[in-house]
């Protein structure tokens, strides 16, 4: 039995950071500072900490600045929020990030309530969500972003084709349905009250699978050639493992993202190219788009 094309998350993202540096490099070279991406840690979480390093480094490696402000976790939610508006109106800071999770104490909305839309490099900010649904994409959420970007370097087509998002979050969800919906995508969004959600998603060309949950998604849920983007991301004894039940479902689908190397390398590009397209906003008129 063929096996499902693989879309390589790690080589696409390559591709992206490529293009970057040569940006910034000549942005440098006539003259200009280098873009700058500040992020914002809370606490000792293992896994935020490696996030935040990875992160560092990649922008790093491709000509921008990177700074980070560690806080304690028992910081106060006032005090997060003036670091915030302290970044908010630093001339040199082109994007912003707060690392998730917070603390409990602490709260991720009214953060997005403070963070400056301009600088929001994750694209979570009601500003931005809402430049989204109204069809005038700024600041994309990292992940959707990849996506599309994933789907378009695979040349794979969207428009008139059925596509099904499985989950409804900020973070993912939602703004993923907006962009397939916008490239002319029949959209539906499967969620934790869907009757038969299996039986949605077989009817799927394209089949987005964000729901947080391991191997949800098996060859039964798949439309045979459809294709098959994972973004789950879960830590097993075995390794790395997505939402997508990946060994089974590539025997039936067309293409398939697998974990780790898929969806993950591109969200942490499109924070890059977010920052290079808050830096070219701050710096002069464009049009804000991105990149098709």
């Amino acid at each position: 039995m063929a096996e499902a094309e693989l879309m390589d998350g790690n080589l696409v993202a390559q591709q992206v950071r490529k293009g970057l540096k040569d940006e910034i490099a000549a942005a440098v070279a006539a003259g200009g500072r280098r873009p700058c991406l500040a992020v914002i840690r809370v606490g000792e979480d293992p896994a935020s900490a490696v996030y935040v390093r990875n992160k560092r480094r990649a922008a790093e490696a491709i000509g921008m600045e990177s700074r980070e402000t560690h806080l304690p976790a028992e910081v106060s939610e006032s005090a997060l929020l003036e670091e915030v508006r302290r970044l908010n109106q630093d001339p040199s800071v082109d994007g912003v990030l707060v690392q998730l999770p917070l603390p409990r104490h602490l709260s991720p909305d009214r953060v997005l309530e403070v963070l400056d839309p301009e600088k929001d490099v994750d694209g979570l900010t009601v500003t931005n969500l809402g430049r989204l649904c109204a069809g005038e994409p700024y600041l994309v959420p990292c992940t959707p972003r990849g996506i599309l970007t994933l789907l378009d370097h695979y040349q794979v087509p969207l428009a008139g084709r059925r596509a099904v998002v499985v989950g409804r979050s900020r973070l993912v969800g939602l703004p993923v349905a907006l962009l397939l919906l916008q490239r002319n995508a029949s959209v539906s969004i499967v969620h934790s009250r869907t009757p038969d959600p299996a039986a949605y998603a077989r009817e799927a060309e394209v089949l987005v699978v964000a729901a947080g949950r391991r191997h949800l998604v098996g060859p039964d849920w798949v439309r045979p050639g459809a294709t098959v983007i994972d973004v789950g991301i879960h830590r097993t004894e075995d390794g790395l493992a997505g939402d997508v039940d990946y060994e089974r479902v590539r025997t039936v689908a067309g293409r398939i993202t697998p974990v780790p190397g898929g969806v993950g390398p591109m969200t942490v590009a499109m924070l890059l190219a977010n920052t290079w397209t808050a830096y070219r906003r701050r710096q002069g008129p464009t049009d804000g788009a991105i990149p098709r």
